[in-house]
């Protein structure tokens, strides 16, 4: 009955087979949780469930977008697919939740690196949704490397631009 089950829930995927979206989504939340995970350790806003949580998202939003790209519209004249309306879509929505933890507080503007390594999480999502997980794990790297990293340079030299963080 199980089988029956998951085979009537996964048998519907026709472009990525669901352990393929399976492990993407995993990808997605492992690449983003470790964006989030320094930002936690900062204590900042947004952090290890939020960054995983956008990353999973931009991630679904993609294999969506490409299982929905498969279906029957109408003759091939008519139908117009287009990937860049996608990204779009999440980079909007991710820039809309990233705005929300920027704030100004006695003059200065507050957490503009949390909110954009949650626009980057969006960003990893998407290149895990698309299969290109060497390209989202090269990408996570360098995020950690200049968060935390350039970050810890920027502190040691007392740089303003930790004011903005």
């Amino acid at each position: 009955m199980i089988d029956a089950l998951i085979a009537d829930l996964t048998g519907s995927f026709t472009v990525v087979p669901f352990s393929v979206a399976a492990a993407r989504l995993i990808l997605a939340a492992v690449l983003c949780g470790a964006i989030g995970l320094e930002r936690e350790t900062r204590h900042k806003p947004a952090g290890l469930r939020t960054h995983m949580l956008v990353g999973i998202a931009a991630c679904l939003f993609t294999i969506v977008g490409q299982e929905l790209a498969s279906l029957e519209y109408g003759s091939d004249a008519t139908i117009r697919v287009d990937p860049l309306r996608l990204i779009e879509a999440v980079t909007s929505g991710v820039a809309f939740l990233a705005a929300g933890i920027i704030f100004a507080s006695g003059g200065k503007v507050r957490n503009i690196t949390t909110g954009a390594s949650m626009w980057l999480a969006g960003a990893v999502g998407l290149a895990s949704g698309a299969g290109q997980g060497v390209l989202a794990l090269t990408a996570t790297l360098l995020i950690i490397a200049i968060v935390a990293v350039i970050g810890a340079v920027e502190r040691r030299i007392g740089s303003k631009s930790q004011d903005l963080d």
